[in-house]
């Protein structure tokens, strides 16, 4: 497993990532209908460096990192992550994860916040606690799921 910069050249098998991720409805906002235009721009945009997982020459994950906010709140560092479903329990997330944490840093952010995290996605809580991350607050129904109805979001947050 190689972790590196992701390159546009990248898109297609990223964004068939992308598709299966968000299908589901489960773990992240975007609608299934979300176009590759709307997804690209989520993973190439400007002020956005995202990186992939690659094994045996296949893309199996991704990540991106860029400020939470701008300005005076740009010291802290946002990021999101998305495993293939077939990879899921290979240590994937949990590596993403750390080079995350170690890039944020190594960049000069002081912190790391997760905005949204749907509190159904037992996994990915988890995963972040391992990491260190606190849930600091609770958006009480703020999450659309398409199984469940509204559930809660997470605010998870730590220092690097």
């Amino acid at each position: 497993m190689h972790i590196r910069l992701a390159k546009e050249r990248d898109y297609e098998e990223m964004y068939l990532i992308f598709k299966e991720v968000i299908k589901k409805g489960d773990t992240y906002v975007f609608s299934p209908s979300t176009t590759k235009e709307e997804a690209y721009s989520y993973w190439f945009g400007k002020g956005i460096e995202s990186f992939v997982v690659e094994d045996n020459g296949k893309i199996v994950g991704m990540y991106k990192i860029i400020a939470n906010q701008i300005d005076l709140g740009s010291h802290v560092a946002n990021a999101s992550f998305m495993v293939s479903s077939k990879e899921q329990g290979k240590g994937i997330g949990k590596a993403m994860g750390e080079h995350c944490l170690k890039t944020a840093k190594e960049k000069g952010f002081k912190a790391m916040q997760f905005n949204f995290v749907v509190s159904t996605n037992y996994g990915a809580v988890k995963l972040w606690e391992k990491l260190g991350f606190e849930i600091v607050g609770t958006l009480p129904k703020a999450f659309k799921h398409m199984e469940l109805g509204y559930v809660d979001a997470y605010v998870m947050y730590r220092f690097l």
